[in-house]
């Protein structure tokens, strides 16, 4: 029995060498005072044994609280092994056991350690395994600030394992210096900025640490290597702490670190903290954050807090260039819809689409000319962005390329007649800022940003609000309703406020709109900029067509709003004239209404349909006198109380969200729906009031102010490409296949019966051709061909770009109708 007893414990021995030697467990001590072990040094409670029976060495740390079990620490089969390590345990144990109660658990962490790593004192090693207790010990206190093979101390560990028990402890009990740095020139901080533990950073910070803005051998302080890292919650403690946000390190300051690396909560902490960052240059090429960034959402931070968007570099490069050059498509969009000038000149003055070219990136390249960019611009060696694409452009790319150019009206690409320019020299300090640039007066970004307040002075941007003269003949602007697809309407008033030089408020009498083009006419009569409207079109569609259908109202009702004004009505600027369509849906069949600036016909007309239905009065745009008043096919009532209802009704931003209350994309507007819904094409309906309106006038002895529309031009959304129906047929089916047809069919028919709805061409421009010949009234009718269908909530920059080109190839096609149509509405 004693042999096999004697066979177990060698078995276990040899098999234990094989797994883990170095397992602290717990042992008998009975089992090494017989023979076959021979104890051979004794440091301390470190006894190390020769156990002659398996040829093992073994440690073990005697414990005074079981004097009968005993912890071994390792059993090696090479004497050397054994003696190096009971070297190194009796060297670094004994303020361990002195200090606490070691666990086989505990005593397997602190070994490990000591062996893992021979270069750490027995501070490093108490931090590491979380022996608070232990570093109140003498022999720990006098290592505290002992420095390991890489610099390190015991608080650098601390700091970096976030242990703030362990941070407080060396800094409140232990004196742990702060300002000691390791190899790499890290302070203590600099490891605390690395985790996102902000009550470390806050530890050190009550001790006036005094490395919270000390550089390090790669020349980053602390926030800069949290913004590295994007560590937000060390961003904010340490800047709390007393970090400067000015601290010049290696690439800029420490938002130029976190733009490098897109840390976007970082950057919104820092701009918090100093706003004057955002301006802020690197010391390399002089280039605010903006120049830095990488992304769309990072980029639209920057711009939304009023970073200067055509700010050029000590290379006399704007953010354009840089993004154009890394092929930044999103971004480079969020750039132009902010007001990014395309023709500025950087380097040898290649403009942004200079570069676009050179790099084949097709979406950039009709972004850029969309939004303005000059075809025909020279940069210094006197190469235009044209023949850049037909040198630079290889494959398939470089046919594309010139002719995307040819359909816009670049002329052929020679080459530079010219011997080249002298390099540019680097922009002058006082013309970086944007407000020093003059653009150019065609690309129309100059008044971009000046809105008007609608209940303010309406005369601020010398726009008159009265008639400038009498015209015999006048002009009318009908502009179709389509959603996002308004970007068109935006693209074509461009082109025709470049070709008059003057903005479309002053080349019309009447506007009339729909849905998008109401909203648009709303804002053509208030003097809004059409660029600074394309761009808003493009930063709002994000915060409108948000979620799943229907889409909420408020950011739309909040961003009209913002942009008409929370108590402008409808008669604060009476000139244009302006005629907004929706449809009253609190009844059936709806009626078309239209919310006025003017006072509406006064000539009594039939109703349209019989009723014994009590309705909320219409809505008048100037008020009511205190007497009632009979509204034909409605109930008398009150005056006072229509008035209030007309006051609340008439507001302009509750019109323009009255006309676009699109069904199923957004909620009924009270009573009032989509006036796409029966006008989508308002010009028909816009003619129609006109002819009632002038017939008022003469009906009230007024005939000297009749005048006459000579002009109409009616504005489309753009015409989506023409496609096969399978079928339209809706029938009871009789099978599993029939239903599947049927369902395709009734899928279709409907589609068919909405498009049928709104369709604002075919159909509806026959009508008023034939309605204006009829009259002798010129009329014009522009709505580009699109290559693919948009839908109306489209929110993919690339398909809107696609569309804008597709408009922008249209008026180069239509450019002598354009130049004929300018001199008409310069005539009359």
């Amino acid at each position: 029995m004693q042999f096999l007893g004697r066979l177990l414990d060698t078995v276990s021995s040899v098999s234990t060498l094989f797994t883990n030697p170095y397992r602290v467990k717990d042992v008998p001590l009975s089992d090494y005072s017989g023979t076959g072990r021979l104890q051979l040094r004794l440091e301390g409670r470190l006894v190390l044994y020769k156990n002659s029976t398996s040829q093992s060495w073994d440690c073990l740390l005697l414990c005074p609280e079981t004097p009968t079990v005993a912890l071994r620490l390792f059993q090696v089969c090479s004497e050397d092994e054994a003696v190096a390590c009971f070297s190194q345990y009796s060297l670094k144990l004994q303020p361990f056991y002195e200090s606490v109660s070691l666990k086989p658990e505990s005593a397997q962490l602190i070994v490990d350690c000591i062996r893992n790593h021979p270069d750490w004192s027995t501070a490093h090693i108490a931090v590491e395994t979380g022996q608070r207790e232990c570093l109140k010990h003498n022999h720990v206190q006098s290592k505290i600030n002992v420095q390991d093979s890489s610099g390190r101390t015991p608080l650098h560990l601390a700091c970096e394992r976030g242990d703030v028990g362990c941070v407080r402890e060396l800094l409140e009990e232990s004196q742990a210096r702060t300002n000691i740095k390791d190899h790499n020139g890290d302070t203590a901080m600099h490891y605390a900025a690395k985790q996102d533990s902000p009550s470390v950073i806050q530890a050190l910070g009550s001790q006036l640490c005094p490395g919270v803005n000390e550089l390090n051998s790669n020349g980053e302080a602390p926030l800069h290597v949290a913004c590295r890292l994007g560590r937000v919650q060390a961003v904010r403690a340490l800047l709390e702490g007393g970090a400067k946000c000015d601290v010049m390190g290696g690439t800029g300051y420490p938002i130029h670190t976190a733009m490098k690396y897109s840390e976007k909560e970082c950057v919104v902490e820092i701009l918090k903290a100093d706003g004057g960052q955002l301006q802020a240059e690197d010391p390399v090429y002089g280039g605010i954050p903006l120049h830095w960034s990488k992304n769309a959402e990072v980029c639209r931070l920057l711009l939304d807090s009023g970073s200067a968007v055509n700010y050029l570099s000590q290379t006399g490069e704007s953010p354009l260039h840089i993004l154009t050059k890394r092929g930044r498509f999103e971004a480079s969009m969020v750039l132009l819809t902010h007001g990014a000038n395309p023709n500025l000149k950087g380097q040898n003055g290649d403009t942004a689409l200079h570069l676009a070219m050179k790099m084949d990136h097709m979406d950039l390249i009709k972004a850029l000319i969309v939004f303005g960019a000059d075809v025909r611009s020279h940069n210094d060696l006197g190469e235009t962005p044209g023949l850049l694409a037909a040198r630079s452009s290889k494959g398939a790319n470089r046919k594309i390329m010139l002719d995307m150019l040819c359909s816009v009206g670049a002329q052929r690409c020679h080459p530079p007649a010219r011997s080249p320019a002298p390099a540019r020299p680097p922009a002058p300090e006082h013309s970086r800022p944007t407000s020093h640039f003059k653009l150019p007066p065609s690309i129309g970004f100059e008044p971009m940003f000046q809105k008007q307040s609608p209940g303010g002075d309406h005369n601020t941007c010398g726009v008159k609000t009265a008639k400038s003269h009498n015209r015999k003949l006048e002009r009318l602007l009908c502009l179709d309703g389509g959603g996002i697809k308004g970007l068109v309407l935006i693209q074509v008033l461009i082109a025709l406020e470049k070709e008059t030089g003057r903005p479309t408020r002053e080349l019309f009498d009447w506007v009339a709109g729909t849905s998008t083009g109401g909203i648009l006419a709303l804002a053509i009569i208030h003097g809004k900029s059409m660029e600074y409207l394309r761009c808003l079109y493009f930063r709002m569609k994000e915060q409108v067509f948000k979620g799943s259908r229907p889409y909420e109202s408020a950011p739309l009702e909040d961003f009209l709003k913002k942009e008409f004004g929370e108590d402008t009505k409808m008669t604060d600027i009476q000139y244009p004239r302006v005629m907004v369509t929706s449809v009253l849906a609190d009844r059936h069949p709806g009626e078309l209404h239209m919310f006025r600036n003017y006072d509406p016909p006064s000539l009594p007309k039939e109703a349209p349909y019989a009723t014994t239905a009590s309705f909320k009065p219409l809505t008048i745009p100037q008020g009511w006198e205190d007497e009632d008043v009979l509204i034909i096919g409605y109930t008398e009532e009150p005056a006072r109380k229509r008035r209030k209802v007309a006051d609340y009704e008439q507001l302009v931003w509750r019109a323009a969200r009255s006309s676009g209350a699109a069904p199923t994309y957004f909620r009924p507007m009270g009573r009032f729906l989509d006036g796409g819904l029966l006008a989508n094409n308002p010009t028909l309906d816009a003619l129609a009031e006109i002819h009632w309106y002038n017939k008022s006038l003469k009906a009230a002895g007024q005939s000297e102010e009749v005048r006459k529309v000579g002009l109409v031009v009616s504005l489309g959304t753009g015409k989506p490409p023409q496609v096969m129906v399978n079928s339209v047929d809706v029938f009871r089916p009789s099978n599993p296949l029939e239903l599947a047809k049927s369902i395709v069919g009734a899928k279709e028919l409907g589609k068919m019966l909405v498009d049928c709805c709104t369709d604002s061409d075919g159909c509806a421009v026959d009508r008023a051709r034939a309605w204006c010949e009829m009259t002798d009234t010129l009329y014009h009718r522009l709505s580009p061909q699109l290559s693919q269908e948009v839908m109306l909530d489209e929110v993919g920059d690339g398909v809107l770009v696609d569309m804008l080109w597709d408009t922008q190839m249209y008026l180069y096609e239509k450019r002598d109708v354009l130049q004929a149509l300018a001199l008409e509405l310069l005539e009359h």
